[in-house]
């Protein structure tokens, strides 16, 4: 059984920053540090939510704020895996807690063609990546091992599950969508009585 007073306490403090700034640069800074110390213990995800499936990467919601300011996922990435090159227009923070993924960015040339941004960005548990319209918005994921599962925590500006998003397709058109995801109950980080 896992501890879940980490995620706890990371909820606690990573609403503590939004209550004292909005500035997105320091929310990336101070809160990527947050981040870097839940993912650097892995006894506290519920293995329940760090399950994949064998058809396409899982994305469990741990945590929304009743305000909308963040949510908090886990993304469960079975081998091989990957996402489609997407964007999520608001702030987020991914923080890499088993196995390893990478992330390629994509940047617009003149005309408005999606080209890689450099080579694709390696994470490792414990390491974590920011990404935001203002600073580079647009990636595509994968697992990086084809035959083990991966897990990476992600924090967003807002509820992800419900932001209307886009994937941008190899033909060039881009198509809509909205996350959801791939659970339908939370864990009850507040119940004390259990550690």
């Amino acid at each position: 059984m896992s501890n879940i007073a980490p995620l706890r306490t990371f909820v606690s403090a990573f609403s503590a920053l939004l209550d004292q700034t909005a500035d997105e640069a320091q929310i990336l800074e101070k809160g990527g540090a947050l981040l870097a110390n839940l993912v650097a213990q892995d006894t506290w995800l519920p293995e329940q939510l760090a399950q994949p499936d064998p058809d396409r990467y899982q994305q469990f919601l741990l945590h929304a704020d009743s305000g909308g300011r963040f949510s908090v996922v886990s993304f469960v990435w079975g081998p091989g895996q990957s996402t489609p090159v997407h964007d999520h227009t608001v702030w987020g923070l991914i923080g890499m807690l088993r196995g390893a993924e990478y992330s390629q960015g994509f940047s617009r040339e003149e005309g408005g063609k999606l080209v890689p941004d450099g080579k694709a960005i390696l994470l490792k548990p414990g390491q974590v990546e920011a990404v935001s319209p203002a600073i580079g918005d647009i990636h595509k994921v994968s697992n990086a091992y084809p035959d083990q599962v991966s897990v990476s925590i992600h924090v967003y500006g807002a509820n992800i599950g419900a932001v209307n998003r886009s994937v941008y397709r190899d033909d060039g058109t881009i198509a809509e969508f909205i996350s959801g995801y791939s659970n339908d109950w939370i864990p009850n980080i507040w119940n004390q009585s259990k550690p």
